[in-house]
């Protein structure tokens, strides 16, 4: 039987969640069948807190996989608030500055 959960990622302390479709009795971080999407439960600001491929999601559905408690709450979450709950957050690298040199001018 396939389920649709959560599996754990990120480091210690900072939660980060994949959302895959997964044979029921694989280990909670064993391999996934697809990766669905991804629920950061600590966003803030203009991070994207749940991002899910509803089409491939409704695929699985639709051939029989069940849903875990909070993937069931989470899918729920992402259909009363759209598409997207934020804006996508895209981190930038900021150039180094670089060591100003001052020329004195002497008259």
């Amino acid at each position: 039987m396939v389920t649709i959960r959560l599996t754990r990622a990120g480091a210690k302390k900072r939660p980060f969640y994949h959302v895959v479709a997964k044979n029921k009795r694989s280990a909670r971080d064993g391999g996934n069948l697809e990766r669905l999407g991804y629920f950061n439960p600590i966003a803030s600001g203009a991070e994207v807190r749940l991002e899910l491929d509803m089409a491939r999601v409704d695929y699985w559905l639709g051939v029989g996989a069940q849903t875990s408690e909070r993937v069931a709450a989470l899918l729920k979450e992402f259909k009363q608030n759209g598409v997207r709950t934020g804006v996508q957050y895209k981190a930038t690298k900021t150039p180094r500055k670089k060591a100003v040199v001052s020329a004195e001018v002497t008259a």
